[in-house]
């Protein structure tokens, strides 16, 4: 059974930073290149980073380029975002799934998720 655990969200004042993890397990970790997306309120998901099976590669919104930096430890079946510089508009849901390409759609069922609030 696919099973994610998205961590390290909280509540952060304009400018600062937070790093989350997603914890996987149930696939073949290491196969699939990894995503962060994010939900805010009455708003659609959106994909906001991706990064490579063997982690070569990284890719990201534009909203967040240069602020938020995605990694992984594929000994531990583990996806980072490390995300600096927040503002109030990075306010959401954040969840990590598995996809089989940057341009593809996510794999399987979604985490519960880990709340980022930016406010001061």
């Amino acid at each position: 059974q696919v099973q994610f655990v998205e961590s390290g969200g909280g509540l952060v004042q304009p400018g600062g930073s937070l790093r989350l993890s997603c914890a996987a397990s149930g696939f073949t970790f290491g196969s699939y290149f990894m995503t962060w997306y994010r939900q805010a309120p009455g708003k659609e998901r959106e994909l906001v980073a991706f990064i490579t099976n063997s982690g070569g590669r990284t890719s990201y919104a534009d909203s967040v380029k240069g602020r938020f930096t995605i990694s992984r430890d594929n000994a531990k079946n583990t996806v980072y975002l490390q995300m600096n510089s927040l503002k109030p508009e990075d306010t959401a849901v954040y969840y990590c799934n598995a996809q089989l390409s940057g341009l593809g759609r996510p794999l399987f069922n979604w985490g519960q998720g880990t709340q980022v609030t930016v406010s001061s």
